[in-house]
This record gives structure tokens, sequence and C-alpha cells, in this order.
């Protein structure tokens, strides 16, 4: 995977002849390569464990771990630390394609890939990226990003994790985190190698309050896993995790750049991740509109395929459309989105508000036209429902994109005509 140049995320997809005849999600023949490569792999290793692992409540930790191999968990990090260096566009196949098959499983891959890895590429010291991404990019270590707490969410202002500087340099952490994606990496709670943890360090010179950025790693007094979550409604097979921190000791050179920058961290993260959480909902809509579709013609009832019945084609023909025009929209927005910068907001917000409505509307179709089968665990469909209803809360909920939408066009109402 390493040493695709044409895919780098510094530069825009390379192979195009011509708007006409360009595949939106497939930009590239490097991109077309590894779309094969994720599927083949997806289907040989992610399906045979998708429903013992959602049922189970159980986390493949050696599969995650094993992506490494294929250069996947470091996808968008730079060579030199030990990843592909792709762009928007790879991160989006890779998101799409496991998430036609285990959702539950792409989410902790996206918790590791996109929320830690991504983060510490493009904004680590130089220091932090040469003794910690290797690990992530190899499959070493497992990461996560602990932002959400137990009364705190989408209002990051109002997060009360704290840090205080000590005399000797290092920090002391306090707080907890809650709904932690990769909090903990296996039934005995252990909790993951490595933490990006968003914490409370004062207030500014005008007042408000400070946010900084710090690394946590397993085996730093006072980080513990507090629980593991169980019985959620989908997702199932990610560990979701409280975590805490009691007097954790961090080395001040596990503080994230500056004192004060994490909102910076935040904006120039937001848009990859809400990119690739819609692109989860893709793979979960192309794969119910896959299982609807073939079960309307195995089906008959008063004699004909039920796919004749008007009602099923309107069930049909509705997520057909809802399915393209997301698939448009997700690749349109990644060929134009450039890893470690901001700015395409507007659309990466757009994306996951649309996208993840309508993925959970094609799976509820799906499950309609299949009925009782539908219900059931056997044609999967029931799972793609469930865990689609998370990507219209994690990430930024559906009400956080229709207000940064309606700001953004505010400020920019030209973008309604270009």
């Amino acid at each position: 995977m390493q040493g695709w140049g044409c895919t780098k995320s510094q530069k825009p997809p390379c192979g195009r002849t011509g708007m006409a005849s360009m595949d939106i999600a497939n930009p590239s023949e490097e991109h077309v390569m590894l779309r094969e490569m994720v599927r083949e792999w997806t289907q040989e290793f992610v399906e045979p464990q998708a429903h013992e692992h959602d049922r189970e409540e159980k986390f493949n930790l050696e599969l995650l771990r094993s992506m490494g191999e294929l250069g996947l968990l470091g996808i968008s990090a730079p060579e030199e630390y030990g990843g592909s260096g792709l762009d928007a566009v790879a991160c989006t196949i890779v998101h799409e394609e496991l998430s036609a098959s285990d959702p539950g499983f792409a989410l902790a891959y996206l918790a590791h890939s996109m929320l830690f890895v991504n983060n510490l590429a493009y904004n680590g010291t130089e220091e932090q990226k040469i003794r910690i991404l290797p690990k992530v990019c190899s499959g070493e270590w497992i990461g996560a990003m602990a932002m959400s707490e137990p009364d705190a969410g989408t209002d990051v202002l109002g997060l009360s994790t704290s840090a205080v500087q000590q005399d000797d340099g290092t920090w002391v952490l306090n707080g907890r985190k809650m709904w932690i994606t990769n909090g903990c990496i296996d039934e005995a709670g252990t909790p993951a190698d490595v933490v990006w943890v968003y914490a409370r360090t004062g207030e500014d010179d005008r007042g408000r309050v400070q946010m900084s950025t710090f690394l946590v790693e397993a085996g730093m007094p006072g980080y513990t896993v507090g629980q593991k979550i169980y019985d959620k409604t989908g997702m199932r097979a990610s560990n979701t995790a409280e975590l805490v921190f009691d007097d954790c000791i961090v080395p001040a050179q596990n503080l994230v750049g500056e004192v004060g920058q994490s909102l910076i961290h935040m904006m120039g993260n937001l848009e990859l991740e809400r990119l690739t959480l819609a692109a989860m909902a893709l793979g979960i809509s192309r794969r119910a509109l896959d299982e609807m579709n073939r079960y309307a013609t195995d089906r008959t009832a008063f004699g004909s395929q039920i796919r004749d019945f008007g009602q099923i084609q309107r069930y049909i023909g509705e997520s057909w459309a809802k399915y393209r025009a997301m698939r448009a929209y997700i690749y349109d927005t990644a060929n134009n989105l450039t890893i470690g910068t901001s700015g395409q907001r507007l659309d990466s917000d757009g994306v996951k508000l649309f996208a993840t409505t309508a993925a959970k509307e094609i799976a509820d179709a799906a499950m309609q036209v299949m009925g009782g089968y539908g219900y059931v665990g056997e044609y999967h469909v029931e799972r793609l429902w469930r865990d689609s209803k998370l990507l219209e809360i994690g990430g930024g909920t559906l009400e956080s994109h229709q207000k940064n939408i309606t700001r953004d066009l505010f400020k920019d109402g030209d973008a309604v005509n270009r």
C-alpha cells in the first residue's frame, strides 16, 4: 500500500481522463485496486465473524490489529512514520467497504485510524509522531479519542475533565470520559494503549475556557477503565467504555502542541471524521439495498415475485435513489477534502446529516420488504438497522450539523449558487 504516489493526502486524485467518464468513487486505478483489496479481505475475514461478535458484544481485537499488515491502520499517516499516506477518497473507500459487512467493527477501525492516528499524524509533535505513530500504524498499539463525558458531549467547552501542570512539568489529569470507542480493548477491561484526551487547562486572557490535548498511555498512574458499556442498541462489535483519570500523571512531552490548542486539533480532524462516518452510512445502505433487492426476487406471494408489487417497488426505488445521491455527495466531498486542513465543514456536515438518516431509512425499508426475515439476524438487515442509528448521534448529532450548516450559509450565502 505504501508508495501509491498519486493518492497521497497532499495531492488531488490523479488518473482522471475527463469528468464525463470518471467514476467519482474510484477516481484512479489505485483507488480501484484499494477497493478491490479491501472488499476481498472483508469478505474473507470480516463477514464470517460479524454475527457472532455482534451477538456476543465482543470486539475482534486481533482482526483490527491484522489490518496493520495491509497498511490500513495508518491509511492517512505519512509513510515516514509507518503510514500509507493516502487521501480522503481512500479513507472513504475503506470505511464504506468495512461497513457493508460489519459497521461495529468499522466503527472501532474509525476510532483508531481517524480519531487517533490521523489526529496524531497532523497535530502531534515530531517526538510524539516518531515514538507513537509506528506502533499504532502497525497495530501494536490500539488508540482511542476521549472527548465526551457523562454530562457533556457536543458542548465541548462544557467538558469538566481538567489538567493542572506541576512544578516538574508533568500534568495531573482528573475526570471521566464516556462513550469512548476502543476505550477498553478486551473483556478483561484492558484500557486502550493510547488515548487522545481533551481537558480543561484554565482560561485564556479573555476569560474563555482553555482546552488542551494530552496523550495518555496504558500504564500511566491513574488511568483506568471505569466500565465497559453493554446492551447497546447497535455497534455491538465495538467496545464502548468509560475511562477514568484519577490524579493521572501525564509527562510534559505528552501535551499535544501548545496549551489551549484543542479546538484547532478538533477542527482539523472533525471534517475527515464526519466524512468517514458518512461513508459508514453508505456501506450500510449498499448492503441493505442489496439484501432487499435479492429478497424481492426470491420471495413470491400470490403467484408473483414481490418485486412486482407497487409498494415494494417504492421501497426499492426510493432506496436506490437515496443510495446513489449519498454516494455522489460523499465522494464529491472526499475528492475536494484535503486531509489535515479545515474549510470543508459545510459539506462534511452535509454528507453526514443526509447520509446517516438515509441509511437508517434504507435499512428500515429493507426490513419492511423482507418482513419477518428482515426482523431476525439471518439476513443482516436488523443488525444494519440497529447500527445505523448511532451514526445520527456519534461524531456530531443531526442537530449540530443543522446548526453548523445554517451558520456557514449565513457567512457564505454564495455557496448555494456556486
